[in-house]
């Protein structure tokens, strides 16, 4: 049985990216978002979640970018004197490597994440991070205790499988496929400790992930052929669907106009007949 969850990643982002994932769930294939406790548009993406309750929302637990949620009560730590998180995920490694962030640093901001959006009135379906900054042994264990502290029993296995789309990706972006598909070999060494502390806290994961090699090039025809060689089991595929707008064009994020061009593939008729026709069965995290 082929069973799929299409999970948005930074529901909480701007106003035009909470747009693209409800129309990507109203109209299409979309079935889970993961929200980010610390976006812009975060108090809108709840509302979009309390008024679509079958869409499955989890949280997306940010190490890097944008501001910290918990409180600062002592100097060092995750969040700089200006309480703004590491910008980039070279950033985070540098403060990793000299010992200025530990685990219990990050444990700390992911618990005051996920109060922020249990507050709200969300329960979360899983956790995922962003920027997969999970494949960082600290931030591995940070996201396994967060998980049994607050009964969360699902989160995302960042490590992807080998997908068959290469014919349809376009021939001027083939180079960024290139780039980011190696990225996802390259962290595949950080799996066996991941597999390992899961385990030990009981955390389920979907048998398979895609989406890391694709990431801003997902259109109509790669998506198709995702359903087409998608193989048995739970496959979690994720995307970033977004309506394109001032806001996002100005955010601090590469993935602009492409957030567009997947939000209307992850909406297009012909995409969720495909997936019918396949015998695909869309589920969410609750499921697992």
């Amino acid at each position: 049985m082929k069973r799929l969850i299409v999970n948005g990643d930074d529901f909480g982002f701007t106003i035009g990216v909470n747009t693209g994932i409800q129309r990507a769930f109203t109209e299409g294939v979309l079935t889970s978002a993961t929200l980010m406790a610390n976006g812009d548009a975060f108090d809108d993406a709840v509302g979009i979640a309390k008024a679509n309750p079958r869409l499955g929302v989890g949280c997306h637990l940010a190490a890097v970018g944008g501001r910290a949620v918990a409180n600062r009560d002592q100097p060092g730590g995750l969040a700089d004197a200006d309480g703004w998180l590491p910008k980039t995920l070279g950033q985070l490694a540098l403060k990793l490597a000299t010992g200025a962030v530990k685990s219990i640093h990050i444990e700390r901001e992911f618990a005051a994440q996920v109060e922020k959006i249990v507050a709200a009135g969300i329960s979360p379906t899983h956790f995922d991070t962003h920027k997969h900054t999970v494949v960082y042994p600290a931030v591995t264990k940070a996201l396994a205790t967060i998980a049994r502290h607050f009964g969360i029993s699902r989160v995302r296995s960042p490590f992807g499988a080998k997908d068959g789309v290469w014919k349809s990706v376009p021939a001027g972006l083939r180079g960024v496929y290139l780039k980011q598909y190696a990225v996802s070999v390259a962290v595949m060494p950080a799996r066996g400790f991941f597999r390992r502390r899961i385990a030990q806290y009981g955390i389920k994961t979907p048998d398979y992930f895609y989406g890391v090699a694709i990431t801003g090039l997902l259109n109509r025809e790669i998506l198709m052929d995702l359903f087409r060689e998608l193989p048995n089991g739970i496959t979690e595929l994720m995307c970033h669907p977004g309506l394109y707008d001032s806001d996002l064009e100005s955010a601090h994020t590469r993935l602009k106009q492409s957030r567009q061009i997947e939000m209307e593939a992850l909406a297009d008729p012909e995409v969720k007949a495909l997936a019918g026709e396949l015998g695909i069965e869309l589920i969410n995290y609750r499921e697992i």
